[in-house]
């Protein structure tokens, strides 16, 4: 069952680094206004996005597997059919404690598989909304 409890959010959003898989390089879009918000709030945010040739002054990488840095949260902006091997990917490492499907991405067969080995997968919700509601 994804997370729904305020403490566990809280715990989740107490870590450093999120890795954002479709991270935009288009200001204006939810995929890249969300995360430089979080970036704004003193989160190291990685860039992953194998169209784009800089983001936030950062080459982004083209998949969670080329990531070298610690990955706290895991957080996916891309549609819901990619959720399966994004999950893949995330469960592939051993840092990426927290997969986070941002608002309207829902995918519950890749959330059992996360909550399976004992990580956290929280889905449908906005990492600004909830830092903002939790934080400010």
């Amino acid at each position: 069952m994804p997370v729904d409890s305020d403490d566990t959010l809280r715990e989740i959003l107490e870590g450093d680094t999120i890795a954002v898989v479709g991270l935009s390089s288009t200001p204006g879009k939810a995929a890249h206004d969300i995360p430089a918000y979080m970036r704004e709030q003193g989160y190291e945010v990685i860039p992953i996005n194998p169209y784009a040739d800089e983001i936030f002054g950062r080459e982004p990488y083209d998949s969670l597997a080329e990531v070298d840095e610690e990955i706290d949260i895991v957080d996916v902006f891309r549609p819901t059919d990619e959720v399966p091997e994004i999950v893949d990917g995330a469960l592939d490492r051993d840092d990426a404690g927290t997969v986070w499907l941002q608002l309207g991405i829902t995918h519950d067969e890749a959330g059992e598989r996360v909550e399976a080995v004992g990580r956290n997968f929280v889905q449908d919700r906005c990492l600004k909304v909830e830092h903002e509601r939790l934080f400010e």
